[in-house]
């Protein structure tokens, strides 16, 4: 991937505009999980211990308009504790408001601007508001890769206006995807579990043709075992996606990649946190049973898969992993990833927001080589997508 990083640019004295994704969960006015604003606190100490005036730039939730509820100003006491340092404010990105916050500003000194969407134009990156956003600022910093699938002013437009980089946290998140899927160690593992065929569709299809091995859990497993004329009882099962399921397992077969499903299964009668449970051979299963999880078993086969592999991408839990105990397979295969990790024998790589708190929840998210705090913009880079806001940074002017 060809983009410039920040590292290599001399910030001192200009205005840097930088795009972060401090679209965080909140709830009555607290940030719930500040994951997002940690992450941004290496790029934020390189811009001020440079000299840089850092302007600030976001999205949070979808407004219709200014939307006091949708305002950023909530979130600078969180910002300075994380970042350690005093975070001024502008209550617009762009006119007035936004021109005094940076006449303002000093060497090595940050002000966060209010959100873009209270712009309609920020989502049709319309080219005057960008133009309005570029006239603030000498450099374009992205340090947004959550938010890189989409085609917005201050995501991809801004890249055309000004000399432009990649932040740290974008430029550490590029670095693991690209080694995880477009130039790994073999032998690679995927994990993939989830609810449903029909999300990830686009993105199976595009690993059958990656990968070595594909380990299937959660729902979709149903509905391949479902396809190969399996029993699945009451289990969660898209059974009109069969037709895409066996047509994704001959794209493996051609491609020479083996596909792993459950060889045992966690069943339950009742749907519920310590329900009574038992578990059954994959081809024995009763018909009035419903699986939540992989078993033992399952869990013992892709630890001993794992011993062959040197790279593992994984997106998407194994089982109902929010109810106990149905989060043993889960946490197994997670653990059994951070175990090779650890040890130096595998490279992992994991992402999405279900994929983070299944990890958080095994205890092993932090032996993980890469956790990526995106969500959509991870299934997308899965898919084979071109991200909109990658691509602008790899695609012009390059900061100096």
């Amino acid at each position: 991937m060809d983009f410039q990083s920040l590292k290599n640019i001399d910030v001192n004295g200009k205005t840097v505009l930088l795009r972060a994704d401090l679209n965080v969960p909140a709830k009555d006015g607290e940030i719930t999980d500040t994951t997002r604003i940690d992450r941004l606190k290496p790029t934020i100490e390189y811009l001020t211990q440079k000299g840089a005036k850092t302007l600030v730039l976001s999205h949070f939730g979808r407004p219709k308009g200014v939307t006091p509820e949708f305002s950023l100003e909530f979130m600078l006491p969180a910002l300075e504790k994380s970042w350690g340092t005093k975070v001024g404010f502008a209550k617009d990105c762009i006119g007035a408001e936004a021109e005094q916050a940076k006449s303002n500003l000093q060497n090595g000194q940050i002000t966060l601007l209010e959100n873009v969407r209270f712009h309609a134009e920020e989502e049709k990156n319309d080219p005057a508001f960008t133009q309005q956003l570029a006239a603030l600022g000498d450099i374009y910093c992205n340090d947004a890769f959550s938010a890189a699938h989409r085609a917005h002013a201050s995501t991809e437009g801004l890249a055309h206006h000004l000399p432009s980089c990649a932040g740290l946290l974008m430029e550490a998140e590029l670095n693991a995807l690209n080694a995880a899927l477009e130039n790994p160690e073999r032998p690679v593992m995927a994990i993939v579990g989830g609810a449903k065929v029909s999300t990830k569709l686009s993105v199976l299809n595009n690993l059958v043709k990656k990968v070595d091995y594909l380990v299937l859990g959660g729902g979709m497993a149903n509905t391949f075992m479902y396809a190969l004329g399996k029993e699945i009882g009451q289990s969660l099962c898209e059974k009109e996606m069969a037709e895409e399921a066996k047509a994704i397992m001959n794209t493996a077969k051609a491609a020479n990649c083996e596909i792993i499903l459950p060889v045992d299964r966690v069943t339950v009668t009742e749907f519920r946190e310590n329900a009574p449970f038992e578990i059954y051979e994959a081809d024995n299963m009763p018909s009035e049973r419903q699986t939540v999880d992989a078993g033992p078993a399952t869990v013992e086969k892709i630890h001993k898969t794992l011993k062959n592999c040197k790279t593992v991408l994984w997106n998407g839990p194994l089982g109902v992993f929010e109810l106990k105990p149905f989060d043993a397979g889960t946490n197994g295969a997670a653990q059994a990833v951070a175990e090779f990790t650890k040890s130096g024998k595998i490279v992992s790589v994991a992402g999405g927001g279900d994929t983070v708190s299944a990890l958080e929840q095994a205890g092993c998210i932090n032996d993980f080589t890469y956790v990526s705090s995106a969500g959509g913009a991870f299934l997308e880079w899965m898919e084979g997508k071109p991200l909109p806001g990658v691509e602008a940074l790899s695609s012009h002017k390059k900061a100096a």
